[in-house]
């Protein structure tokens, strides 16, 4: 019997992708509703409740409205918007964070999705904190270089059609230091205050790296760059999806850069380490229209279904 699925949402960026990518799987059945009733209550709740899965991708207001209207108790919720990432009740759809979260995803009917900057930070951090190598009320900062589609349609059409010279130039941006990233970039690492965060948007479609720098001489376990890079190749060790770079090999870099991109296309996400005794980053990169959004999604998707989570994902 085929999975019924509907993707609440499918026009915008990672909703169409998450719809291109299921309609290639012979097990997925896709619910469509008549593109003239998609904002019609009733037509949307029909469908919604007949589905196994659904897919929100929507707006923070429109994705609750979606939620409110679930009633079926056998349909799970996958919500890639902001509007449950730290929420009671919702799982988040990071399974690589721990075995706890893994479980989670498996039983829960609520599933938040992460945001890309988020999912790559809490791979990035959260080890380090668990295993004691970085406080958790360390006063962390961190940057992110990320591809124009995470802005969706508008500044995605902003940099396609006859962009102005300025968006040449990369641009750095919530600069109020509110990012709707920040509150499950705290709780799901573990740390006591939010980050520094300054996110940063440049003229390329896709991929993401966030940088975290860590103040080695500062911290009271004065970890060196080895032990960080032992701590996340241990913690990851076996993970499908998440790849931790050899430390210390230059054939990490592309001719001494590192490469933003270098996981387009896939559902993988790489961790780096690079540093001295004094001082260190930790950087990790992903798709962000893939572990990042759309592949996060149906990863999680595999796993509540108990298949293969890499199922129709690449690697």
């Amino acid at each position: 019997m085929k999975t019924k699925v509907f993707v609440d949402g499918q026009e915008g960026t990672t909703g169409l992708q998450i719809f291109e990518r299921l309609a290639a799987r012979a097990d997925i059945e896709l619910i469509q509703i008549d593109p003239a009733k998609r904002k019609d209550s009733a037509a949307r709740a029909a469908c919604l409740n007949a589905a196994d899965i659904v897919f929100l991708c929507l707006p923070d207001a429109a994705a609750k409205e979606s939620t409110a209207l679930v009633t079926n108790p056998r349909t799970c919720v996958i919500d890639a918007s902001t509007a449950h990432r730290v929420a009671e009740g919702w799982t988040y759809g990071v399974p690589e964070l721990g075995a706890a979260y893994r479980a989670a995803i498996r039983t829960s009917k609520r599933i938040a999705n992460p945001g890309c900057h988020a999912t790559a930070f809490a791979l990035a951090v959260r080890p380090l904190i668990q295993r004691g190598l970085l406080p958790a009320d360390h006063a962390v900062t961190c940057f992110s270089l990320t591809g124009y589609s995470g802005g969706g349609k508008k500044m995605i059409a902003d940099y396609e059609q006859n962009p102005p010279a300025k968006l040449r130039s990369p641009r750095p941006y919530a600069l109020a230091l509110m990012h709707k990233h920040l509150p499950e970039m705290r709780v799901h690492t573990g740390l006591a205050f939010a980050p520094i965060f300054n996110p940063v948007v440049a003229a390329f479609y896709q991929g993401l790296a966030v940088t975290v720098p860590i103040p080695l001489h500062a911290l009271p376990a004065a970890p060196t760059p080895q032990a960080l890079h032992h701590a996340l190749a241990e913690t990851y060790a076996g993970e499908k999806f998440v790849n931790v770079l050899p430390f210390g090999d230059e054939g990490v870099l592309d001719g001494g850069f590192f490469d933003v991109q270098a996981c387009n296309g896939t559902n993988r996400c790489d961790i780096a380490v690079f540093g001295h005794a004094e001082q260190a980053v930790v950087m990790a990169r992903l798709d962000n229209l893939g572990k990042g959004a759309s592949g996060a999604a149906i990863q999680c998707m595999n796993l509540h279904l108990g298949l293969d989570e890499g199922l129709g994902l690449s690697a």
